[in-house]
């Protein structure tokens, strides 16, 4: 494999039948791509990264040597991944208790965990679009743990400061991403006449 953000997606979602994880893995993307054009980085790679961060998950969802990322990154190895993708998939998870040594990797646990909030944020909504999703009010969600549970409040802050950005700018670029891919990620209001 070349290791395109085409190849990447047809990988992930021959693994991943659930639209809700490949809507997440397409949510982390846009905001990891974000971070890659922002900073010069290989847009590709890190496309490809985020994609396939969880692509395991589904068949393989415990914790554990013989389970989510492993088995995933077993078989990415295999197909001859780069260690800086591999390493990024493994750091995702600290689970795993890899360090995270590498922008790639700093940028895809950032980016992970938040979208979460963002996603549910929307969802929501009466329209159900994350367009109309602002800062302030995911300010009250952040701080309102009942809201979105799922979501770890100390992964997103120690995900923000290992990028070195503050919390709320990291959140800001994450949130824009998400806006700018809303189709792709079914927050564009489709699901308010579900």
């Amino acid at each position: 494999m070349n290791w395109t953000r085409a190849e990447a997606y047809d990988l992930m979602t021959s693994w991943t039948e659930s639209e809700s994880l490949r809507h997440h893995m397409l949510a982390v993307e846009a905001a990891v791509v974000a971070y890659a054009e922002r900073e010069g980085a290989d847009t590709e790679l890190w496309a490809a990264t985020a994609l396939l961060h969880d692509f395991d998950y589904e068949r393989h969802p415990h914790l554990g040597p013989d389970g989510h990322p492993f088995v995933g990154v077993a078989y990415l190895r295999d197909l001859g991944a780069p260690e800086e993708m591999l390493d990024a998939i493994m750091g995702h998870a600290d689970h795993t208790g890899v360090a995270r040594t590498t922008r790639l990797a700093r940028v895809l646990y950032a980016c992970d965990e938040v979208t979460g909030l963002i996603t549910a944020a929307a969802l929501v909504r009466p329209d159900k679009d994350v367009r109309s999703v602002a800062i302030p009010s995911l300010k009250k969600k952040f701080k309102d743990k009942a809201f979105a549970r799922g979501v770890v409040r100390d992964d997103v802050r120690r995900g923000a400061e290992e990028l070195g950005v503050e919390l709320w700018d990291h959140i800001a670029t994450v949130l824009a991403a998400m806006q700018a891919r809303a189709a792709d990620l079914a927050l564009d209001g489709r699901r308010a006449t579900d």
